[in-house]
Parts: structure tokens; C-alpha cells; sequence
């Protein structure tokens, strides 16, 4: 089964209402955005169905008060293979700030991975001795950025990061940013607006206005079964794997592998499934490499890779390991 939430988290909820609904679920990969994530979790918590994200990386979906609340008290049934936002911000002001940026104007998409990951970005950057000179938030559905974008040029900004994903408007403020005579300040953002060249993508719809923007993503380009999976995806699909393809299919691989123990055990439930990937303890042997899960469902793995747009497709730039930080 699959359903496509179009980072709505009433479409989440319902979609994950469906799963829980079919007595046949015992395991779901997903969802994408970390606002779906946290309309579902409740959901598939109350049944007992294990969630595991490739890309969710919002830390308040697992971690303190948040975290618990949203379980409810129940055992943790949502696990997710990328690193989370408390990390991913962090790394992306450092990376602007060591590239020269001093004065960043911040703006973003109100919601739960938008703003958060502004938060972590904002609070870095000061740190790193850098001044956010002006932030603004915008909702999805927004249209015009041209206020944003004034803003940010006569506050004498030399940097921009943006918090949230293309389809929030990312492009737009990009375009808005270009037309306000600031469209070669730096751009950078998440894993929000890392979705390679297709149509739809941040690249496709901001043009060359594209050019000098950066990303992140929540997880290692150094995988060990990079180059094996490269070739079967495109022998597969037709393009190039990219993003958090690898994550994807290393949460379906500890899926099957927690499917596999619940059917040595004798018995395929959700109960047994979600027991065997959350309590292993042993690290399941991925696409991406070894990953264990901590008591609340996050990965061991703590990679950020960055990346820059040049010649209208993303370059892999620097890659961060904050495992023994």
C-alpha cells in the first residue's frame, strides 16, 4: 500500500487512519515531512504500528515532553534512520558562517520542521558568532514574498536560510529575493529544499535564480552499498537515486528484517514486528550502514551532508559526523 500526503498533516492522519484500519499493515515506511509525522504518530501509536522514517528530522517528535506526549504513554512504535534538526540546523550555520556569512536574514514556513529547523539554525549562528539581522515567518500558501524580500535587502543581510520545504514557498522567496536586486546573497536551508532537479523541485521552479543556494541532508553520501543500490535504481526507475532514497530503503530493509524475527517467532503481528525493530538492540545492517535505535527511536547514525547549487544541479560540498560529539 502507498498514499502520497503532500506534506498535509490532515491527509497524513487520514492516510495513517487507512493503515491502521487494514488488518494486513504490520509496517509502514514513512511518512517524508515531519508535519505528517507528527499527525500520524499518535495514530499508529494507539494501534501499535511501527513507523520508520527515511527523512523525518523535526528532534520533537521523539525527544523530552514533545516526544512522550505524542506516544501517549505507550511503547515507542515510530523510528526514524535520519538524524534530526538539533543537528542538521546547527551544521547548516556553521557551513554559512566558515563561507563568510555574517549577517543572515531568516525566514520561515511556520510549521513543525520550517520554524524548528530555523530555531537550531538561528541559535548556531549566533553562537558562531554570526548576527541574524532580521526573521520573518511565512505559512504554505503564501504567494508573495516581496515584503520578505524588501526586508532582507534593507536590513543589509549578506546571507539568507530559509526553514522549510520547496513547496512551502521556498522558490518564490528565492525568485522574490532575485527581483528585490539580493538574488546573489547566499541561499541556504534543509533537506527541505533538497529535492533534486525534477519538475517541482526547488531547482526546476527557482531557474537560475537557483544558482549560490545550499542544502542539507540527514544522513552520509559515504555509504557502503552506495554504488551497488546506484545501479539497480536506475536499472529500476530510470533516474538517478538521490536524497533520501538510500534512507528509504534502509527503513524497508528494517521492516522486513523485524517482519522476519516476528515470523521465527511464530507469530506476525504488529506487536511482534514493532517489538523485534524497536527492542533489537543490535544494530540492523542497512544500505546506509549499521543502525541501532535509541529509547526513543533515534538512529545512531548522526551525519549531515551539504550541498551547493552549481550549474543548475546540486554538488555534494562537505559532509559533518556529529556521532561522537
Amino acid at each position: 500500500h502507498a498514499k502520497e500526503g503532500a506534506h498535509n498533516p490532515d491527509q497524513a492522519a487520514a492516510d495513517m487512519l487507512t493503515f491502521v484500519g487494514d488488518e494486513s499493515v504490520v509496517a509502514v515506511v514513512g511518512p517524508f515531512n515531519s508535519a505528517s509525522a507528527r499527525a500520524q504518530i499518535p495514530v499508529s501509536s494507539e494501534a501499535g504500528l511501527l513507523q520508520c522514517s527515511p527523512s523525518n528530522t523535526n528532534p520533537a517528535l521523539t525527544k523530552g515532553e514533545d516526544g512522550a506526549a505524542l506516544r501517549g504513554g505507550r511503547a515507542v512504535n515510530y523510528v526514524r534512520v535520519a538524524t534530526t534538526d538539533d543537528l542538521q540546523g546547527p551544521a547548516v550555520a556553521d557551513y554559512a558562517y566558515s563561507n563568510g556569512a555574517r549577517k543572515v536574514y531568516i525566514l520561515d514556513s511556520t510549521d513543525a520542521y520550517g520554524k524548528g529547523i530555523a530555531d537550531s539554525f538561528e541559535a548556531q549562528f549566533i553562537t558562531a558568532g554570526g548576527t541574524v539581522v532580521g526573521r520573518d515567518g511565512l505559512p504554505t500558501g503564501t504567494t508573495d514574498y516581496s515584503a520578505v524580500a524588501a526586508e532582507a535587502k534593507s536590513l543589509g543581510a549578506d546571507a539568507i536560510f530559509f526553514g522549510g520545504v520547496t513547496s512551502d514557498g521556498a522558490p518564490l522567496f528565492r525568485k522574490a529575493l532575485d527581483q528585490a536586486g539580493v538574488g546573489t546573497l547566499p541561499f541556504y536551508g534543509g533537506d527541505g529544499i533538497f529535492d533534486g532537479t525534477g519538475e517541482g523541485s526547488y531547482i526546476a521552479i527557482s531557474g537560475a535564480a537557483a544558482e549560490n543556494s545550499y542544502a542539507s541532508i540527514a544522513g552520509s553520501q559515504n555509504i557502503p552499498g552506495k554504488a551497488d543500490f546506484d545501479t539497480k535504481f536506475m536499472a529500476e526507475f530510470g533516474v538517478a537515486a538521490e536524497g533520501y532514497a538510500y534512507a528509504g530503503y534502509a527503513c524497508a530493509q528494517i521492516r522486513i528484517e523485524g517482519i522476519k524475527a516476528a515470523v521465527v517467532a511464530g507469530d506476525v503481528t504488529r506487536e511482534a514486528v514493532r517489538s523485534a525493530v524497536v527492542d533489537k538492540g543490535a544494530a540492523f545492517e542497512t544500505v546506509i550502514g549499521p543502525v541501532t535505535f535509541d529509547s526513543v527511536g533515534d538512529t545512531s547514525q548522526k551525519y549531515i551532508s551539504l550541498f551547493k547549487v552549481e550549474n543548475g544541479t546540486w554538488v555534494f560540498a562537505d559532509e559533518v559526523d556529529y556521532t561522537n560529539k
